[in-house]
């Protein structure tokens, strides 16, 4: 005969953990997540997140997928490809406006800083002064954030364009003509063409480097972009994918070498130094700012976010002008204090 198992309270306990477990694996929430650009540098903070099980801890399944660009990975957020995304939040504004029904909104801010760089070749005639691209060359990859905003750029500085030649080369190619020569200056993101440059032997006294923001560029960077049907079924996923995201940044932070093993161990021709140093330069200059240190990662100066607004209107005509809530919410980060980083 079967007797009945009578169990004690620390049984039940136990019991009831590994439940708890098992229930909290199957109730992972899948998460299609693309980046921006490949797994580089300034990808640690997600690829940290990944492999260490932020975003396990917080329920999350999430893939993360290499981007081509920062403007590309916009519609693949906005057609429902992927759940959330790493895109330009200026080329967002544009793309809202361009696609009224699509209610495409940022969730966090990224890069409080934008890297959007021209780098020119001293040996060609480049200078620190924007002037001294007057006449120049320039290899412009369509999908690139920070050629997007030449109209910007070259607006506030009063520049004229009509003698200078832009060519529309690939990515791949854009430093290599720069280090040969064939071009005398290229759009990109300061950290990556710099970086790619020195490490083609390009001596570092010959590298120029011309940083919008130092120019008249007031505009924010990279945002974390969220599918609208994502959003409305999903809210406490993106809330958990920002708390783990906080967290890997955290510990890029505090040991860029170990954060940088986690890029590097995705990219078969990524050279761990080269990294290290990219990852430290995008902390520096882009993700942990001094307002960034003052109010906690992720967040936005709702005034600096209108006039970035009203910068874009200069070269783009609007259908209608946004208004900062449209294009940005808050509403899925968490308090200040729970963002600090330091």
């Amino acid at each position: 005969m079967n007797r009945p198992v009578r169990m004690g309270a620390a049984g039940l306990a136990a019991l009831a953990a590994v439940a708890g477990v098992a229930a909290g694996a199957w109730a992972q929430t899948p998460v299609k997540f693309t980046l921006d650009w490949r797994f580089e540098g300034p990808a640690a903070p997600f690829t940290v997140a990944l492999d260490k099980g932020y975003f396990k801890a917080e329920g999350l399944d999430v893939t993360i997928d290499t981007g081509s660009g920062s403007r590309e990975s916009i519609p693949r957020v906005a057609s429902g490809t992927y759940d959330l995304g790493v895109g330009d939040v200026n080329s967002l504004v544009r793309f809202r406006d361009e696609n009224p029904a699509i209610d495409l909104k940022a969730v966090m801010m990224i890069y409080d800083r934008p890297p959007f760089a021209i780098v020119g070749r001293k040996s060609k005639g480049i200078t620190a002064d924007p002037r001294s691209l007057m006449g120049k060359r320039f290899g412009a990859p369509a999908a690139d954030g920070a050629y997007a905003q030449w109209p910007i750029f070259k607006t506030v500085n009063k520049l004229d364009d009509s003698t200078m030649r832009f060519e529309n080369v690939g990515f791949p190619v854009r430093e290599p003509m720069l280090a040969s020569g064939e071009v005398d200056a290229v759009f990109g993101f300061s950290f990556s063409v710099y970086l790619n440059l020195k490490s083609r032997g390009v001596p570092v006294d010959d590298i120029v480097l011309i940083l919008m923001s130092d120019h008249g560029v007031d505009l924010y960077g990279n945002v974390l972009m969220v599918n609208p049907k994502f959003a409305a079924d999903k809210p406490a996923a993106i809330k958990g994918f920002i708390r783990a995201l906080t967290r890997g940044l955290r510990d890029a932070v505090a040991d860029p070498a170990a954060a940088t093993a986690t890029v590097v161990k995705r990219n078969d021709v990524a050279k761990p130094e080269v990294e290290k140093e990219r990852l430290e330069l995008s902390l520096r200059q882009n993700f942990v700012t001094p307002w960034v240190k003052a109010n906690g990662y992720g967040g936005i100066d709702k005034a600096r976010f209108a006039r970035s607004i009203d910068q874009i209107a200069l070269t783009f005509k609007f259908k209608q002008k946004p208004k900062v809530e449209d294009i940005f919410t808050d509403a899925f980060l968490p308090p200040p204090a729970e963002r600090k980083v330091d």
